[in-house]
């Protein structure tokens, strides 16, 4: 809901639920970069990251949200949309977190500007794959989590008499995001501003401190990683729902 309140202080409620309806009637777009590079939705991100509490975490640069408040609102428009005119990420910082199996989840940590422009990308693209993603699916999604998903596992219970759950876990599935997949994925979903699917793309090859460029992947840490990762799984989704008849988006 806070999200939502900060769509209204910038004025772009309405854009986000004009791009939703459109994705919604399976329409394509091809003027995306204007949207993102807007003023207020530029103003909008850094609004929003400034509520996130990893802002406060340094890349490779060793910057932090601290350091982009220290600008002016015109500066910090002026910067994002320079940087964009010939997007080059900085290098990305890798950090490990143990899980709980002792195994460790590899973390990339884009530098404080490159997640506020993956947040500019992130607002404009989300309700475009909001209304294409499977109904069913609430991993990584906005105003949806793991108490909707027990709600619906119970529904099925009590309304389809089904009393089997099903858990798989895809291996190493961040680190293993093919891009040329990804990037056609957003095509066929109606992503069709070449300049936005560009940047997508140098996002995802971003140089990792220490490790070189990635040839695949989507670095946990991101702010876009967890919408293009659900991109990647909408057409898993949509192959079990329409597979299994129960379970389709009615």
């Amino acid at each position: 809901m806070q999200a939502i309140r900060y769509w209204d202080y910038y004025d772009m409620t309405e854009t986000f639920s004009d791009l939703y309806t459109k994705s919604s009637k399976q329409e394509s777009f091809h003027h995306l970069y204007d949207i993102i590079t807007s003023r207020k939705n530029i103003l909008l991100a850094y609004r929003t990251l400034k509520s996130n509490k990893g802002s406060k975490t340094p890349g490779t640069d060793k910057k932090t949200i601290d350091d982009v408040k220290k600008l002016s609102e015109d500066q910090i428009v002026k910067e994002i949309q320079t940087r964009l005119r010939n997007y080059r990420p900085k290098k990305v910082r890798r950090k490990l977190i143990e899980k709980e199996n002792g195994k460790w989840r590899p973390l990339g940590i884009p530098c404080i500007m490159d997640r506020l422009i993956q947040q500019c990308f992130r607002q404009v693209l989300e309700p475009i794959m909001e209304a294409r993603f499977y109904k069913h699916s609430y991993g990584f999604r906005p105003l949806r989590s793991t108490h909707h998903a027990m709600a619906r596992v119970q529904f099925l219970i009590n309304q389809a008499s089904l009393h089997y759950v099903v858990d798989m876990d895809i291996k190493g599935f961040f680190d293993n995001i093919n891009h040329s997949l990804l990037i056609k994925q957003l095509w066929n979903i109606g992503v069709k501003d070449r300049r936005v699917l560009a940047c997508i793309s140098k996002m995802l090859k971003a140089e990792i401190d220490g490790e070189g460029r990635p040839s695949k992947g989507a670095p946990q840490g991101g702010l876009l990683s967890p919408l293009l990762s659900n991109i990647v799984l909408n057409d898993l989704d949509q192959w079990v729902g329409e597979s299994m008849g129960i379970l389709s988006p009615q």
